[in-house]
């Protein structure tokens, strides 16, 4: 008997594990079905292949038409890049319902949460898109936006991996071609070497004109209120003792 009970708490945690895999790949699946049937979500399958599929997965042409298809008013177009759960692109809907705004993730278990929260609060100016950011310029026509938002991304800190960074020269090279003339991105983060990184580039690459930086933009009055939002992450990184930066810039030819 104790034999038995001893083979029991053995194979159980492994048992569990199991479960609780199948639950998320069961729940994972579950959200990408919901992407499916959510209106404010469009998604990349394959990143060689340019096409976005929209409601029920019917394959839709947006590029240089998402305020007249989507949104179906003139106002301005804003990007967050690496969106995540899309939390500052719901605070920056809610803030400026004279604007549109579209959330920008590769992760559709992420996109899936700000989505629903969109719809249930009637957020008709936030939408989601999921895709690899290197593709940008094949949905977005030159000049369609207006700002962009890289709120917390991932720093990739290893120097192998800098030309991933959100600021590195080959995403600003994208940037540019969709950006109205005197569109304006706006980088937030905690991380100092990103913050350093993305200062240094900006000072060198061409046609780029920093506006404003601060790292520690808490400890003093915000110059602008959207950096008064704060997402789940940031709250943590705050709670650590870290400090939050921002950097606001332009890229003209």
């Amino acid at each position: 008997m104790l034999f038995k009970k001893i083979k029991l708490l053995l194979i159980c945690p492994f048992q569990c594990k199991i479960v609780q895999y199948k639950m998320s790949k069961r729940n994972k699946l579950q959200k990408f079905a919901d992407l499916l049937s959510y209106p404010n979500v469009y998604e990349n399958f394959d990143p060689l292949v340019p096409e976005i599929r929209g409601k029920d997965g019917e394959i839709v042409d947006m590029k240089g038409q998402w305020v007249k298809k989507h949104f179906k008013n003139d106002n301005p177009l804003v990007l967050e890049l690496a969106c995540g759960r899309g939390e500052y692109t719901l605070g920056l809907s809610r803030m400026f319902p004279e604007k549109n705004f579209i959330g920008v993730d590769i992760k559709g278990a992420r996109i899936w949460k700000g989505a629903g929260i969109a719809l249930n609060e009637g957020l008709t100016n936030a939408a989601f898109l999921r895709m690899r950011i290197e593709q940008i310029t094949n949905f977005f026509a030159p000049e369609e936006i207006s700002e962009i938002w890289i709120t917390f991304p991932d720093p990739f800190l290893r120097k192998s991996k800098k030309n991933r960074r959100l600021t590195s020269p080959r995403f600003l090279d994208r940037y540019k071609k969709i950006l109205s003339k005197n569109g304006v991105i706006h980088l937030k983060t905690d991380e100092p070497n990103l913050y350093e990184y993305s200062l240094e580039v900006l000072n060198e690459y061409p046609g780029a004109t920093i506006d404003y930086h601060d790292d520690d933009i808490y400890s003093k009055p915000l110059p602008i209120e959207e950096l008064s939002l704060k997402t789940y992450y940031e709250k943590m990184h705050l709670e650590a003792g870290k400090t939050i930066k921002y950097i606001r810039f332009f890229l003209k030819e």
